[in-house]
């Protein structure tokens, strides 16, 4: 039950997320639509092809690829000034990232792969469609920044690798932690160590 709840609200949250950034790059419906499509199950899609799942999984979730294909409709007949104010708010790609990094270490945990793995899985399933989104929508991947964002992925990996969070309410709360805590780092700036080459910048 948890595991379906945190897809479809992944799902929903990252096919906003992709359609937005469509729409502000001035992408057509078919290009909304891609970016939408690919930021929702990208990351599930790698996640499967680097741990051994046949990538066919992907196209066995119907219903999934239903609700998308609707959000994504919604979000394209939304006014410019709603679109920009939701990119601005960035909060679908946290809800996205959260859903799907419980998702992915879930996933992980249940075939018995090691913590690191599990780890691996939280992150790549939580951020890899974002990357994709991004690179496609020619803009610097948020992941690869100094702000704060696959960190809190990773985090939820080590806690459910860590057998920390096995009931149903334990992987809620901690979708809900990682919601904060992205959003937290989103609104007052977080950000990790970065380092910046003086060579590159005399140039």
């Amino acid at each position: 039950m948890v595991w379906d709840v945190l897809n479809v609200i992944g799902t929903i949250a990252f096919a906003i997320s992709g359609a937005i950034i469509a729409i502000e790059v001035k992408y057509d419906i078919i290009g909304t639509y891609a970016l939408g499509l690919i930021t929702a199950f990208a990351g599930g899609a790698v996640r499967n092809l680097l741990i051994g799942i046949p990538i066919t999984v992907l196209w066995q979730q119907t219903e999934l690829f239903i609700i998308a294909i609707i959000t994504i409709a919604i979000v394209f007949l939304f006014p410019e000034k709603v679109v920009h104010r939701l990119k601005e708010l960035n909060l679908f790609d946290a809800i996205g990232l959260s859903s799907f990094a419980v998702q992915g270490a879930m996933y992980a945990h249940s075939v018995d792969l090691p913590i690191i793995a599990i780890m691996f899985s939280a992150a790549i399933t939580g951020a890899g469609g974002g990357i994709i989104r991004d690179v496609l929508a020619q803009q610097k991947p948020l992941v690869f920044q100094k702000e704060v964002y696959l960190l809190w992925a990773m985090l939820a990996g080590f806690i459910i690798g860590m057998g920390w969070a096995t009931e149903s309410y334990q992987f809620y709360t901690l979708f809900v932690l990682i919601l904060i805590l992205r959003v937290m780092s989103y609104q007052f700036g977080w950000c990790l160590p970065t380092r910046t080459s003086k060579s590159l910048q005399g140039n």
